[in-house]
């Protein structure tokens, strides 16, 4: 199984490791995941994320081929722009859902662990008839997210460059804690905060400036249980749950994300189509009114018992104080308000729709 260059500092910081798409990662440190997560929401958490992988593509074609394999209008994104996408199939359904970085003389493209061959062979694959260059430089290349409010502050100790520079969805480079490294205004807990970009071998370096630079401000080490709570509750999907290879970007509610007016791209009559009939099922939120804990994968029932749907994520949620869930229902019982039942461990608990997201992110814009 795969580990992060940080895997033996994780290991000496009392991280509980566990499997998670394939690679062995922090879970939690020993103050747990909701102090964690707490400390993101109020303070800052520093979490290792290298498991994703990450694309370099280049050439004259660039841009064309980009613009041809995802839903986004890529020419939106002007040099330091970055933006979130999704690689269709033909018909539809999703291959993953990515980040654009547009840099000074290449594309950074961001893809999800569990599908870094699948997107890359993927990738490959249409390169035909473009003049283009898709290279793989995971192995190379560090990720870390620095996440919450004294995001910036903390990471302003590390660098020369001012940071109120770089906008919400923009990206820079820059030297910090004396280590070349781009940085960008995007994350996944609902917070601002920062992705890293920077050589594999100077991670414990970045790692350990970090956390000494974020101490005194209530920085905290953050693990894969505090990152799932902080997206569920901002209501960010996770690929291989919200959205799949039988998912479309409408059923998905990420239609904005899909500009049809762009042109012609992978999956864009699909997708349209779904679009004008009106999709089948939708992804609702929810919040239970029995007593009970939603988990990924349990069913969702009419009152009269019939499985209409199942859940996606559900959890207590820290911030809100609230047992929530996501999951797909068909399109008539999708309206808030309206009631279903979750199904767990055999007894059907009342539920109902209510406003996503379940918290309002905090984002610089």
């Amino acid at each position: 199984m795969p580990r992060t260059s940080l895997y033996n500092t994780h290991v000496s910081m009392g991280g509980r490791m566990v499997e998670f798409a394939g690679w062995e990662l922090p879970v939690q440190y020993p103050t747990g995941p909701l102090a964690e997560h707490k400390a993101v929401r109020e303070a800052a958490g520093l979490f290792d994320i290298d498991h994703m992988g990450q694309v370099r593509v280049t050439g004259p074609d660039a841009l064309a081929y980009l613009q041809h394999l995802v839903t986004w209008d890529v020419s939106r994104l002007n040099v330091h722009d970055a933006g979130y996408s999704l690689l269709p199939y033909a018909d539809g359904g999703l291959v993953d859902d990515i980040f654009i970085y547009h840099c000074e003389d290449h594309w950074l493209v961001v893809i999800n662990a569990a599908n870094r061959d699948k997107d890359i062979k993927w990738m490959q694959l249409h390169v035909s008839g473009y003049n283009v260059s898709v290279e793989n430089i995971s192995d190379e290349t560090y990720m870390l997210a620095l996440q919450g409010p004294k995001a910036q502050e903390i990471l302003q100790k590390l660098t020369s460059y001012d940071l109120d520079r770089i906008g919400f969805h923009q990206c820079d480079f820059m030297e910090i804690a004396g280590i070349p490294a781009m940085a960008s205004r995007t994350g996944y807990t609902g917070e601002d905060g920062f992705e890293l970009f920077f050589p594999d071998d100077r991670a414990v370096e970045m790692w350990n400036a970090i956390l000494e630079a974020g101490k005194p401000l209530g920085l905290l080490p953050a693990g894969l249980g505090a990152r799932d709570s902080l997206r569920f509750e901002a209501c960010l999907p996770l690929y291989g749950q919200e959205i799949h290879a039988e998912i479309d970007p409408i059923s998905a509610r990420l239609g904005y994300f899909v500009r049809f007016e762009k042109g012609d791209f992978i999956g864009r009559d699909a997708i349209l189509k779904v679009k004008l009939e009106g999709p089948k099922k939708k992804l609702v939120g929810f919040e239970m009114v029995d007593k009970g804990v939603p988990r990924h994968g349990y069913e969702i029932a009419d009152a009269d018992g019939n499985i209409i749907g199942e859940v996606t994520t559900g959890m207590f949620a820290p911030t809100v104080g609230k047992f929530l869930g996501m999951g797909y229902v068909p399109a008539a019982y999708a309206k808030r308000g309206t009631e279903f039942y979750i199904l767990i461990r055999g007894k059907a608990r009342k539920a109902k729709v209510v406003k996503r997201p379940f918290y309002r992110p905090r984002y610089k814009k």
